[in-house]
């Protein structure tokens, strides 16, 4: 069965300079998701998750090792087609050009007209605008289409975790570049890095 999401010995390293080759940040990940399912992503700032996000989107290139989506290395897939796998929804709303040495008409097609894999970069949850209730149908929805799901959240308050545990079925925690796997929210809550990292807001569930 081919995995939908395939993460294979992937690394991005960045350096001091392009003279000084001292690594000043290093990601590496290895994962593979077969169905299609909501899986929530946290950690602290800087600690790679939109770097992983531009990875699985091709819209930044790896160090060394593969993404495939849908069976596809998403590296050797046309630039102009790399979304119709996987796209990426950063809070920004910035637009993000895809930079590749090759020409389009030398990489492969991408073999879908849809996104497979939706990333969704710190969807903003609040109570005020009413619209939780919409993103969760949304995401729902997409996963009961078929398609792979990813929430990357900051929980800041209490409900956010409620949110991510009533949604989502399984979790990726990244910190300081490593990027581990949890199967679930209770594995989650059991995480040490995931509890220090949460800090506070399991006090307020506990209270």
């Amino acid at each position: 069965m081919t995995a939908m999401l395939e993460v294979q010995s992937l690394e991005k390293i960045y350096c001091k300079s392009r003279f000084d080759r001292t690594p000043t940040f290093r990601l590496t990940a290895n994962l593979a998701i077969e169905k299609p399912s909501v899986v929530g992503m946290m950690g602290p700032n800087g600690s790679g998750k939109t770097t992983l996000f531009e990875l699985v989107t091709g819209s930044n290139a790896p160090t060394s090792g593969e993404v495939r989506v849908m069976g596809r290395n998403i590296h050797r897939v046309r630039t102009d087609q790399r979304d119709r796998l996987a796209i990426h929804y950063h809070q920004s709303y910035q637009v993000r050009h895809f930079r590749s040495w090759t020409p389009n008409a030398l990489l492969e097609p991408a073999g879908s007209d849809y996104p497979m894999v939706h990333l969704f970069d710190e969807p903003q949850f609040n109570t005020q605008d009413g619209y939780i209730g919409f993103m969760l149908d949304f995401f729902r929805r997409l996963r009961s289409e078929g398609r792979l799901v990813f929430l990357c959240v900051h929980p800041n308050e209490r409900f956010h975790l409620e949110i991510l545990q009533e949604i989502c079925e399984q979790f990726i925690f990244v910190q300081k570049g490593a990027v581990t796997p949890i199967p679930d929210f209770d594995a989650l809550m059991a995480f040490e890095p995931a509890r220090a990292y949460l800090g506070g807001l399991l006090t307020d569930r506990a209270a």
